[in-house]
């Protein structure tokens, strides 16, 4: 853009019109927060806020040291939340592979009726989060480790069925059309043109969402779906910060490894 001064020509990155509009969104901006602020902070206590530091102080300080000898009543808990991951992986995988096929638009067979259907499923099983998954089967079908399975199996839904039909859609449609060409049936394209391609994404997503699947599932516990996170809510309810930590710090070891394993399996597969 240019502007005109004493008949001479000077450039300028935006003209005055566009940097009116830029300061103007900017003032917006910064109301649009202070009205979020005034909103979020109307109910308060700003004692309690000040008073924070010692009582983060106060509780660290009870947290340690930590209470080892507990350490042998959480590997059975523990066994219980890998278990949870891993089965909850698995059936999310089992009931999103078909609802990729349906949502991807090169495969499914009714891109008006099928297709907005299966993308309502993904839409709807990634905007519920597995902790409230885990609150309604609870109430549904009771607490323990089948509520958790069946949370992580819906969360995990969403997550792999919008990354396999995004991999289905990105296939190479020139080696399909090759099978094709052979007159292959629909169900022969499929299992030589389009799974092959698919596999090493497929492999690499459900490892990825078991590794996630790990971290999800500890917290279950706390709405009663089983897991470690049954421990550390009855160690909350006791202010056994001692316990807690022996807890979080097995957590924190668990989602390493978990995160170790997974990175070496999606680099073995990809």
């Amino acid at each position: 853009m240019t502007e005109i001064t004493h008949h001479s020509q000077v450039w300028s990155h935006r003209t005055p019109r566009t940097r009116l509009f830029m300061w103007v969104g900017w003032l917006a901006l910064v109301a649009l927060f202070v009205w979020c602020w005034q909103v979020m902070t109307r109910d308060t206590i700003w004692f309690f806020v000040a008073d924070a530091p010692r009582q983060a102080a106060d509780i660290a300080s009870r947290m340690v040291p930590p209470r080892w000898s507990y350490l042998g009543e959480l590997w059975r808990p523990l066994w219980d939340t890998i278990n949870i991951a891993t089965l909850g992986t698995i059936g999310g995988v089992v009931m999103a592979v078909p609802v990729a096929f349906l949502a991807a638009r090169n495969t499914t067979p009714s891109a008006r009726f099928l297709r907005p259907l299966a993308l309502f499923v993904i839409v709807a099983s990634r905007s519920i989060n597995s902790l409230i998954w885990a609150l309604l089967l609870v109430a549904i079908i009771g607490p323990g480790l089948l509520a958790g399975i069946v949370a992580i199996a819906l969360r995990s839904i969403g997550f792999v069925g919008k990354l396999l039909y995004e991999a289905i859609e990105e296939t190479d449609q020139s080696q399909i059309e090759a099978i094709e060409a052979t007159g292959a049936s629909p169900a022969q394209v499929l299992n030589y043109g389009i799974v092959p391609q698919i596999m090493p994404a497929f492999w690499g997503i459900t490892v990825f969402r078991w590794d996630i699947n790990i971290r999800e599932s500890t917290i279950l516990g706390l709405v009663g779906a089983g897991g470690i996170g049954l421990k550390l809510q009855a160690s909350l309810n006791v202010l056994a910060w001692s316990q807690v930590t022996v807890i979080l710090l097995l957590i924190l070891a668990t989602v390493v490894v978990s995160e170790w394993v997974s990175a070496r399996m999606r680099h073995a597969i990809i």
